[in-house]
């Protein structure tokens, strides 16, 4: 039996689940765009000094997004860099796209290659150069673009410059193909973006015409305004002139000026022409012509000798010509009544007139029609019993004096008032006379004397015409500077990057938290904040300014050659002098006093510049910038640093931190004056060592003879014993120290390693494991067998920590006990090192008798502040320049490969050492060692004294077997004298005298006689 089935009906028909598509895609087009603009304000506020998961402190949040968006984009932009913006751009336009329904289809298979394509933006951004607000450590293009550029760079053959920018080339053209194919365009739409871009062009194209359309309309209206206000000021000048030079007893002056009025008033009261007229009439119709550029071609003039120098003058100078002018006029006037009723021949264009006078604002451009006249005749006139000498004017059109009447400006309007365009100046020429009375009347006129422009002005100081003949113009004496490059560069200073313990201090921790270790570090907030140091910038025109002097000053004294760098610290700043050939760098340090005379400056300090061929001239800054202690320890190269014992030392001249390891010294002597700065100095050295080492880690052994300067840190829990203030208990402490050195070097010897840090290395493993030292020795052999007896020893594993022996003043102790101090001084500094034992030692007065030859061979590391002499500079440097130092920390850093370097020490105040040591002493009481200070039991006294060679009473084994050879000799020679015991044995005058003495003592030879002959006692053998 068959059964009909039936289908279900949907739950909604086709219509409404196209609409919920619709809907659907239109939100998830909200959302994409949503997110990309989130993206984008993410990226584009990204800071570096943000915290994030990266970076953890409690710095202002400036990220848009706040915290949440700091986190995102630290390794968005560590990972791509710019390229994260590519993310930002895919997301919106495909939300754009999902929103508006144009191209959804496409964008599975458009986005499978968005990844590539911001990989490849990536790598493009890397080949940028970073600006100088960039502080990151990668590029531009992040970890990834910097890596695969790098990659490239290195398999390319050729440089890497020329890499670099073919790679950028190449990269161009794929990212933007590649983006265009992401964004999901087709050809139909990149065609009406085409045809979208091409009408905007039209259009702006168009809008900027209509705009000088108005302009020039504008400028048309503005001109119309100008020759209205000259045409009246005109008139009102003419009045004047009439009434002025009014004669009623000469009719014929009389009736010639009513004719020259007659025709001026016909020629100008003409009717004004229109915007629409043709070009023809008048001037008005012309100015649409302004905008044209001007055409070489040969203008028609009339005859030159018809041409008076009048007519290129104002037409108001003709109103105030004296009488005696009256011919000039009637000319002007014939000429000016025939023009008028000349017929208007064909239209010529030829060359634009232009003003070429000095004055005024820049002039109008002209086209002017000038049609072609027959020769104009002057009609004749009476004679004249004076007449001003007539002048053959240069070419100059008919109706030059009207251009030139156009463009000068109208009585109180000001020169901006005539829109004009700016046309090319042309070459100068040399100024004519009448140029030059124009230039006159045009700086009057600029200085607001409004009767600049009266025609009386353009004459001469002898009523004469100036004469257009070119004047002489003077040759240029001036000596041409020389574009000065600047010299003055800044070193490129990375932006200081906090360490890890910073970060971590930074970041606040809750109060319920207990600390589970036994021993915490200090934390850096017990120090003064960096943030309220003052800064000082000098500018760059100071520096350099300051270098053309000093280069002034060089060469008042004989010295050639040129300051090519200027670099500016916090302190003081270098001026690196580039000699002339053959100048002896010992002339320049030699004036250093004279130098800092000449500048006014307290000091200056000259030495060579290492590795270079310049002299460096230390000059030291009018505002000295203090130096912060927390700021140096914040840095990466004291914190995350891999120095066992970090000394902070303070910044270099270009404020670099300069952070040194004890360990690899291995031993500093510091040297330097009251007030230098010295006892502040080992103050930061301590802090440097307590800030970075548990007491597991590093003990210390302070000796302080002053009992000032260490005595606060008596108490904490690095000490191996209390503060040494008594000299003869210094002597103890460094024989002890002595006896600890022999003792670990006997402890490595047994485990085979070479230092500390190896011994130290095995312990951790041992302890590890929960394992003993075990070490098997042969104890001596079998009666029986005569074979080898072995026996097993165990010990149990135990961590040598670092020992720094610290110093403070060295010739307090050298006046107790010289020899001694010397001898335990010079045993540490040559075998120490290797087993973790290093010194600090200081001294107020560096003296020969201080600082000895041993002392100083041992000590290649040195450290001297201000001195008094050169002769003090010279025993702890081996050169000048500490007496030119400037105190308060300022010192010369030696290294071992006698590199001297100029640092800045860090300031602590006496608060800040109290508040850190209150915190160590929160740890409890120190583990002091008895032996320290009380001494070792005698046995190991007499050996210390042995490997010092302090031992003045008994003979060591060597010395008993020396002797028995002496005896042996005296015995069978029957000879005992000091010299015959010293040819034999090859020794010394004093250790044969020595012998000699003991066998007397002994009763083996009798005293010596009157003649210095002993008798022998010891029976022949």
């Amino acid at each position: 039996m068959a059964f009909q089935t039936r289908g279900g009906d949907p739950l909604f028909d086709s219509d409404m689940q196209a609409t919920i598509e619709k809907r659907g895609k239109e939100l998830a087009g909200f959302v994409l765009m949503l997110a990309g603009g989130l993206a984008a304000m993410l990226i584009a506020s990204y800071t570096p000094e943000d915290p994030s998961w990266l970076s953890a402190h409690d710095a202002a949040v400036q990220n848009w997004l706040g915290r949440y968006g700091a986190a995102i984009a630290a390794p968005l932009y560590m990972v791509i860099g710019a390229g994260s913006w590519g993310v930002a751009i895919v997301l919106f336009a495909w939300g754009l796209r999902l929103a508006t329904h144009t191209g959804a289809e496409r964008a599975i298979g458009r986005l499978i290659f968005a990844p590539i394509w911001i990989a490849l933006l990536s790598i493009y951004a890397s080949t940028m150069v970073p600006d100088q607000d960039w502080s990151n450590r990668f590029g531009m293009g992040g970890l990834f673009g910097d890596t695969v550029l790098g990659t490239l760079l290195g398999v390319a053959p050729v440089a890497p410059s020329f890499t670099l920018k073919l790679i950028a080339l190449g990269l161009a053209a794929p990212v933007i193909a590649l983006a265009i194919y992401v964004m999901g365009f087709s050809a139909r739409e990149l065609r009406q973006v085409a045809r979208i871009l091409l009408i905007g062009v039209i259009m702006i194209y168009a809008g900027i015409a209509r705009l000088a359309g108005k302009g020039a309309v504008g400028a048309l209206k503005s001109a119309s305004r100008l020759q209205e206000a000259q045409q009246q000021r005109r008139s009102r000048r003419r009045a004047e002139a009439e009434k002025d030079h009014y004669d009623a007893s000469s009719a014929y002056q009389h009736g010639e000026q009513e004719e020259w009025s007659a025709a001026n008033d016909d020629h100008w009261a003409a009717p004004e022409p229109s915007l629409t007229a043709p070009a023809r009439v008048g001037i008005m119709g012309r100015l649409p012509s302004l905008m044209r550029r001007a055409e070489p071609e040969i203008e028609v003039l009339p005859e030159p000798e018809l041409i008076d120098e009048a007519m290129i003058l104002d037409d108001d100078q003709d109103d105030a010509v004296a009488p005696g002018d009256d011919r000039i006029k009637a000319r002007i006037a014939e000429i000016v009544r025939s023009r008028g009723g000349a017929p208007e021949p064909a239209v010529q264009e030829e060359k634009p007139l232009t003003r070429g006078l000095g004055h005024g604002p820049a002039p109008l451009v002209f086209n002017p029609q000038n049609r072609a006249e027959p020769p104009l005749t002057a009609p004749p006139s009476p004679p004249r019993p004076v007449e001003p000498p007539l002048t053959a004017a240069p070419r100059v059109a008919p109706d030059a004096s009207r251009a030139i009447q156009l463009q000068r400006p109208p009585k109180g309007h000001a020169h901006a008032d005539a829109p004009a365009p700016q046309p090319q100046a042309p070459a100068p020429a040399a100024p004519t006379a009448t140029e030059a009375a124009y230039a006159d009347r045009h700086a009057a006129y600029s200085a607001g004397d409004d009767d600049a422009y009266d025609d009386d002005n353009i004459f001469l100081e002898d009523g004469t015409y100036p004469d257009p003949t070119p004047l002489p113009r003077p040759a240029s004496t001036l000596p041409v500077a020389e574009p000065r490059r600047n010299v003055v560069q800044h070193s490129p200073r990375k932006a200081i990057t906090p360490s890890t313990r910073a970060k971590l201090e930074a970041q606040p921790s809750l109060q319920f938290e207990e600390s589970t270790t036994e021993f915490e570090l200090p934390p850096l907030n017990l120090l003064s904040d960096p943030k309220h140091v003052e800064r000082h910038i000098l500018s760059d025109d100071a520096l350099e300014e300051n270098a053309r002097m000093l280069e002034n000053v060089l060469d008042d004294y004989g010295v050639k050659g040129e300051i090519v760098s200027v670099r500016p610290g916090p302190v003081v700043t270098m001026y690196e002098l580039e000699p002339a050939p053959g100048l002896k760098a010992s002339r320049v340090i030699g004036l250093a006093d004279d130098i800092a005379r000449s500048m006014s400056a307290l000091s200056a300090r000259v030495s060579t510049v290492p590795g270079r061929s310049v002299i460096g001239i230390e000059l030291p800054n009018e505002k000295r910038e203090m130096v912060s202690f927390r700021e140096i320890l914040s840095t990466r190269e004291y914190g995350d640093g891999n120095q066992k014992l970090p000394l902070a030392l303070g910044k270099d001249i270009g404020g670099d931190p300069i952070v040194a390891n004890l360990a690899k010294m291995p031993h500093l002597l510091i040297a330097g004056t009251t007030g230098s700065g010295k006892s502040v100095a080992i103050n930061t050295m301590i802090l440097s060592l307590l800030y970075k080492l548990t007491p597991d880690d590093c003990r210390l052994i302070m000796i302080d003879p002053k009992m000032l300067e260490l005595s606060v840190y008596d108490g904490i829990p690095h000490l191996l014993s209390p503060v040494v203030t008594d000299p003869k208990k210094a002597v103890v402490a460094l024989k002890w120290t002595v006896g600890e050195m022999e003792e670990r070097y006997r402890k490595m010897s047994k485990m085979g390693v070479r230092n500390i840090d190896g011994y130290n290395s095995r312990v951790a493993d041992a302890l590890s494991r929960g394992e003993m030292f075990s070490r098997t020795v042969q104890t001596g052999f079998d009666d029986e067998t005569g074979d080898p007896v072995f026996e097993t020893e165990e010990s149990v594993p135990q961590k040598m920590p670092y020992i720094v022996v610290i110093v403070d003043e060295m010739a307090d102790l050298m006046m107790v006990a010289g020899k001694e101090i010397e001898a335990c001084i010079q045993r540490l500094a040559q075998m120490a090192r290797a087993s973790g034992i290093h010194l600090i030692m200081a001294t107020q007065r560096p003296s020969v008798d201080v600082i000895t030859g041993t002392i100083k061979a041992n000590f290649p590391t040195r450290i001297s502040f201000q001195v008094t002499s050169k002769i003090d500079s010279r025993t702890i440097l081996g050169e000048m320049g500490a007496e030119q130092l400037l105190g308060m920390g300022d010192m010369l850093y030696m290294a071992g490969g006698a590199k001297i370097t100029r640092c800045h020490g860090p300031f602590v105040s006496d608060e800040e050492v109290e508040e850190i040591v209150n915190h160590l002493k929160a740890f409890g009481p120190p583990s002091y060692l008895g032996g320290v200070v009380d001494g070792p039991d005698e046995d190991k006294a007499d050996d210390i004294d042995q490997v010092l060679g302090l031992n003045t009473g008994g003979n060591t084994d060597g010395e008993d077997a020396l002797y028995d050879t002496a005896v042996a000799i005296v015995a069978k020679d029957r000879k005992c004298s000091t010299s015959y015991i010293q040819r034999k044995l090859g020794i010394g005058y004093n250790k044969a005298a020595r012998l000699v003495e003991q066998m007397e003592d002994n009763g083996l030879v009798t005293p010596a006689n009157h003649v210095g002959k002993r008798e022998i006692l010891v029976p022949e053998q």
